[in-house]
């Protein structure tokens, strides 16, 4: 499953059905299986400097990466997850190398969930704050320098 086409748009280039499965695959993960109540459509979807990142399989999105341009430059990577019978194939890496491509030479963070640093360390990432809670879990803020 490893190495399946990483796709990449903005909202305006997403066909329905895709924003759709990717919504369906956030809080398929996010709000369900992590039973975190928040709200998980937060309007920077929309915005023109956000991309997309998926991959799909057999019609359906199994992964996802959201990459934001702050208003300070930076860009911000979030909402990376896979589908439950997609895990454990390189999914997400492959996602956040994508992502990285993308980026380029520019310096890039995000919020980590807290058990997941040093999966994020082994890409490249360091800790750049102390631990704080968002929405009832625990999460680092993180930083990548090429």
């Amino acid at each position: 499953m490893a190495d399946l086409e990483v796709r990449s748009a903005s909202f305006e280039e997403l066909s329905a059905e895709t924003a759709y499965q990717i919504w369906q695959l956030r809080t398929a993960v996010f709000v369900v299986e992590q039973v975190c109540a928040y709200q998980e459509l937060d309007g920077r979807d929309l915005e023109p400097g956000t991309r997309h990142l998926w991959v799909g399989e057999g019609g359906e999105v199994v992964a996802y990466l959201r990459l934001l341009s702050e208003s300070d430059g930076l860009a911000r990577i979030g909402r990376v997850c896979v589908a439950v019978s997609a895990r454990s194939h390189g999914l997400a890496r492959q996602l956040v190398k994508a992502a990285h491509a993308e980026i380029g030479d520019n310096i890039s963070i995000l919020d980590a969930q807290a058990h997941l640093v040093w999966w994020y360390e082994a890409l490249g990432y360091e800790v750049a704050g102390p631990q704080f809670v968002e929405d009832g879990i625990p999460h680092v803020p993180m930083r990548r320098t090429p």
